[in-house]
């Protein structure tokens, strides 16, 4: 795995790269996002700390609003999760309603008078902070969704199973709730050990992505 992880790491950051602030125009409608976080590295570049992409048509731009601009921690499991590591890191006791959902409407009605929401407005704003002052991101275009959902797994697989691919001991994510994420050093639960990328997968991802 580490000879094909770090050619993913040379090809993802050779990549138009993204910074907060953004602007969405220079992003495509559908396909697939890579993010780098500061301080970390791999194989002599920037490591890779997530890849992600969307189910809706037409909803990539979307989707990295939700990460880096919205703050609703119930639209974003990765705003969740950075939100997840700093209360932990804090050891503030907000973080077991940080892990209430109040999405569905049965929800805010069962659980919206236990919280706090001028502390939650608080966390969300530090959660921002963090992922726009730390994250970067490349993304490349990619229209049919099973094959988005594909590649995404094929990515997160080969990163998790690189055996190169650690932490920095001052990494966030070390102070997430979830043991997979500390586990893997990504900020994932999902895709993670599963089947990698060959060869000849990524000579076709290459081409997609340079396109």
């Amino acid at each position: 795995m580490s000879e094909l992880c770090f050619e993913l790491h040379s090809l993802f950051n050779g990549l138009d790269r993204y910074r907060f602030p953004f602007s969405k125009e220079n992003i495509p409608l559908n396909g697939i996002y890579i993010l780098f976080e500061s301080t970390e590295k791999a194989h002599g570049a920037d490591r890779i700390v997530r890849a992600g992409t969307h189910t809706g048509s037409n909803q990539l731009r979307s989707r990295l609003k939700q990460h880096f601009i919205d703050q609703n921690k119930d639209r974003s499991i990765f705003r969740k999760n950075i939100g997840r590591a700093l209360l932990n890191k804090a050891k503030n006791p907000f973080l077991d309603k940080w892990e209430l959902d109040l999405t569905t409407r049965e929800a805010k009605l069962k659980y919206a008078h236990l919280i706090n929401f001028d502390e939650q407005a608080i966390i969300e704003n530090q959660v921002s902070q963090y992922i726009q002052e730390n994250f970067s991101f490349v993304v490349f275009e990619m229209n049919n969704k099973e094959e988005r959902l594909l590649w995404e797994s094929r990515i997160i697989s080969t990163v998790s199973l690189c055996s190169e691919c650690k932490p920095s001991s001052n990494w966030l994510g070390n102070f997430s709730t979830k043991e997979k994420i500390k586990e893997s050093g990504l900020w994932l639960v999902n895709e993670l050990y599963k089947k990698p990328i060959n060869q000849q997968e990524f000579e076709v991802l290459r081409k997609i992505s340079l396109n």
